[in-house]
Formats: structure tokens, C-alpha cells, sequence
């Protein structure tokens, strides 16, 4: 009964009152039809007995219909607060149906993030960094911050996932800092917002101590040493291979244990790593002392000589850069595995007459003098063989010649 007479009361009339609804008839409805407010403003019930919001509206001289949601999830109140602010956008020359689309389009936080990760994923130097980039969001930025709309995102928001983490884990808080900052920037340039909150979040944080963390090295005389104890040890054999050659050759940790057995040529004694694996962006050439062609070797007779060179347990995997360390410091040495090339660089600082451009070359650092890099062309690679050579002694306490190992 109250259904027909509500019915009525919006049907014979041809004037519609404004705020002719009531909840209580909103919530109890069940006869089809269509039921006017004021403002354009209508409930629409389905045969099915659903119950939507509807506005007709005039849009820069069309009459259109604007759907403002389920009458379950939308109250009565809330459906004539919108239909109120669509008039004046429409009067104002505004399209609330294009504003209401781009509200709907727009990506939350973390949907931002993840689209800005896959976009700028080809141009990082590899595959760590570009993980590491939405690792540390999803840690300590997704679970405050990823539901909201990347608009929506206010410096307080940004501050309260930063504050926890400024001073305790101060690198990875200025990491995280700068890649809200790249998620944001993004959105500035799709016109989804005009500020880019990370940059004013600085003034409100505490001053961090700066003072740079070297990693940690073994002095170059205590390495001779360090060898013959990893050579006592009963660790893995590949992994201690791993090691010595990483300490043989002056590498980082991943040039050796991402190697490739195509990458090798024994008969010549020459190791060239790929760009897409160096952190130049260059493909480099590395000299191999005798000893480490006889790692080479050893380590192609523990395996099938195809593919990675040091495969981790895990099948198509590498030895992971924890197992190194792991091993290191088992072995009673709080040092890094990547302070062995501090090791390196000491020791021809302190015990050669090398040219800094070779030693440089050695550890294949790059120029960052662009005039400098520009006529630098040469790889110095006949002086790094002797240099490495020169390591090697000095590492086993004997003279020794190039003597390449021929690939059996």
C-alpha cells in the first residue's frame, strides 16, 4: 500500500517536489518503477527488485542520465548531496558524466606503482634493482598507503610511511622516499594531481646521519691467509671455487655467479661479460690468470660445461650471493665478499706502480668524467693480464706466466 500511494504521488503530477523521498521509503520499496526526488534525482526499481539512483541532468545542452550508485551502498542523503554538486559542475560548463569516468579510471597507490614499476622495468641495469624498486612498496608503503587513489595521497600519508624507518633503516627510507616520488611524478604528468607530496615530506623529517658506510674489507695481506682457509674448509666445492675466483679476478659477487659458460674462451684466457650483466652498461673483457683457468676446469668437470657456471640447488637458479657471504663469515672473517675488491685495490695502491686508469679498468668502474670517457677508447687489457697475473702471485707467494689452460 505504501508503495502505490509513494508510486502516485511521482507519476500523476507533473511537477516533481524537491526532497519527495523518504528512507524509510527508499529501504522498504519493492514495486518497479520510477520514483522522483527533485534535482533530476529519481529511484529506479527493477522487476528484479534492485534499486539504483538515477539523475537526468542537462549536460552543455544534452539531457543525459547519470548513474550515482546502488540505493543499498547510497543513502538517500548521500545521492542528493551528488546530484546537488553534478547541477552546478553542469551549470558551471562542466561534465560531470567525464568527471565521473575519470574518477572511476583513476589508479589506486599501489596500482600506480606497479604500472610505473613495469613501465621503467627495461631501463634499470638488472633485474635486482628493478625488483628491489617495488619490494621495498610493497614492504613499508602498500600496506599504508596502496589503497588509496594515487590523487588522494597527502604528504601526512607519505610522512606516516616514512617517519617509522627515517632513522633505523635510513638508506632504505630515502630508497623508498625517491621511489614514491617517481609513482607521483607519473601521476602529475597524467594530470591526476599538481603536487608531488614526497617532495614536501623533507622539511618534516629529522636529519639523518649521512656519515657513508663503507663495506667492510680484509687488509690485501690478510687475504693470502684467508685463502688458505677456505681451502681447509668443508664447504661446498663450488661454492669456495666461486669465491676464489671472485677474489682471483676482483669481481662483484653477481658478475661471477650470473656467469655463462659461452662467455668464456679458455684457449685464450678470456672471460667477456655481456653489458646487459655489467654494471657500465658495457660489455668488459677480463684477463684470467692461471689459477683461475684452473678453476674454470675444476669447476666444468663438477658439471655439464652448458649454462651457468655456478648453478645454485635450486634448478636454473645461481648460487645465491647469501651462500658467499654466508661462507665468509662462517669462516670467522667479518668482512663482505665485495670488500675483496677493496682488498684488490689496496694492494695495487700500496705494493704496484699501476696506472690508476688500469687498476680502475681492473675493477671496471666507470669513467665519470664524460670529456675523460670520451677519448678514453682503450681497455687496457695486455696491462690487466700482467696486473692480474702480478694478483695472483703476490695471493699464492710464486711467480707465474700466462699460461692459458687449453679447453679440453
Amino acid at each position: 500500500m505504501v508503495d502505490t500511494l509513494q508510486s502516485r504521488r511521482h507519476t500523476k503530477s507533473g511537477k516533481h517536489p524537491e526532497k519527495a523521498l523518504t528512507a524509510a521509503f527508499v529501504r522498504t520499496v519493492t514495486t518497479p518503477g520510477k520514483y522522483n526526488d527533485g534535482q533530476g534525482l529519481f529511484l529506479k526499481v527493477d522487476p528484479s527488485g534492485a534499486r539504483r539512483w538515477v539523475q537526468r541532468i542537462v549536460i552543455r545542452g544534452k539531457r543525459s542520465e547519470i548513474g550515482i550508485g546502488s540505493a543499498s551502498l547510497v543513502s538517500l542523503a548521500e545521492a542528493r548531496e551528488a546530484a546537488i554538486e553534478n547541477r552546478k559542475l553542469a551549470r558551471a560548463g562542466g561534465d560531470p558524466l567525464q568527471a565521473k569516468r575519470e574518477a572511476q579510471a583513476l589508479l589506486t597507490f599501489e596500482e600506480t606503482a606497479r604500472k610505473v614499476h613495469e613501465i621503467h622495468k627495461p631501463t634499470w641495469r638488472n633485474t635486482k634493482h628493478a625488483a628491489q624498486f617495488i619490494s621495498t612498496l610493497e614492504t613499508y608503503t602498500f600496506p599504508r598507503i596502496g589503497k588509496l587513489k594515487v590523487s588522494e595521497v597527502t604528504t601526512a600519508d607519505v610522512l606516516d610511511v616514512l617517519q617509522p624507518i627515517w632513522l633505523t633503516k635510513s638508506e632504505t627510507a630515502r630508497r623508498v622516499k625517491q621511489r614514491i616520488g617517481t609513482v607521483m611524478k607519473w601521476a602529475v604528468a597524467n594530470g591526476w594531481r599538481q603536487d608531488n607530496p614526497a617532495d614536501a615530506v623533507g622539511s618534516a623529517l629529522p636529519k639523518q646521519d649521512r656519515t657513508p658506510k663503507h663495506r667492510k674489507a680484509l687488509p690485501y695481506d690478510k687475504v693470502p691467509e684467508f685463502l688458505d682457509t677456505l681451502k681447509a674448509s668443508n664447504a661446498g666445492a663450488l661454492t669456495k671455487l666461486a669465491l676464489e675466483l671472485v677474489i682471483l679476478t676482483a669481481s662483484r659477487s653477481g658478475e661471477v655467479r650470473l656467469a655463462d659458460w659461452s662467455e668464456f674462451d679458455l684457449d685464450a684466457g678470456i672471460w667477456t661479460r655481456p653489458a646487459s650483466r655489467m654494471k657500465s652498461k658495457k660489455e668488459h673483457r677480463v684477463p684470467l690468470s692461471p689459477r683461475a683457468l684452473e678453476i674454470l676446469v675444476e669447476v666444468r668437470a663438477l658439471g655439464s660445461g652448458e649454462g651457468l657456471v655456478f648453478p645454485g640447488t635450486r634448478a636454473n637458479k645461481p648460487l645465491s650471493d647469501m651462500t658467499l657471504s654466508k661462507l665468509v663469515k662462517g669462516l670467522g672473517y667479518d668482512v663482505d665478499v665485495h670488500g675483496f675488491r677493496t682488498s684488490f685495490k689496496t694492494w695495487v695502491q700500496e705494493r704496484t706502480n699501476t696506472p690508476r686508469d688500469v687498476s680502475e679498468a681492473a675493477l671496471a668502474h666507470v669513467v665519470k668524467d664524460k670529456a675523460e670517457a670520451a677519448y678514453a677508447r682503450s681497455d687496457f687489457f695486455e696491462k690487466r693480464r700482467k696486473l692480474m697475473i702480478r694478483w695472483e702471485s703476490f695471493l699464492f707467494g710464486f711467480s707465474s706466466t700466462v699460461t692459458p689452460i687449453r679447453s679440453a
